[in-house]
């Protein structure tokens, strides 16, 4: 996690829990000539577009006053939605059970993508049925997981 990230976290996230919510991610995105600061908030009875405004205007004020990104960007709250990522150790506590898809950081178990059910976590590995198999993965070599919602 690059400094810049984890400071903007350390910056947004006690608001954001002030407000009664949780930070789940947040990205920095430049392109088509437009950088996006995009925060992602859950809470357990779900995220409606009254709660993203909320947030919104809460962090404003703060990213205005403490300005920890040079020059303009715009500033978008959002759910995580139904195929969210999974970037806490808690989450892989929560969504144990789930289908989930993703890339590891490099080959494992003789691939990088990856498909199957999140069984759980054991510390700082995460369980996953892969092709009927249990394998326990460190979280840190998990490029990226989502979960597959199902309908």
């Amino acid at each position: 996690m690059s400094k810049g990230r984890i400071q903007l976290i350390a910056l947004l996230e006690p608001p954001v829990e002030a407000l009664g919510y949780e930070l789940t991610d947040l990205e920095f995105s430049v392109g088509g000539g437009r950088r996006v600061l995009r925060l992602y908030i859950d809470r357990p009875e779900g995220i409606r577009v009254e709660d993203c405004e909320a947030v919104s205007r809460q962090l404003s004020g703060l990213l205005d006053v403490e300005d920890p990104i040079q020059g303009d960007y715009d500033l978008e709250v959002s759910s995580p939605g139904m195929d969210r990522k999974l970037v806490k150790p808690a989450h892989f506590d929560r969504f144990a059970g789930q289908p989930v898809k993703g890339r590891f950081r490099a080959r494992i178990a003789g691939r990088r993508r990856f498909a199957g059910v999140l069984i759980g976590r054991d510390g700082d590995k995460a369980r996953l049925e892969l092709d009927g198999a249990e394998l326990m993965v460190p979280i840190e070599d998990i490029e990226l997981i989502r979960l597959v919602p199902e309908f």
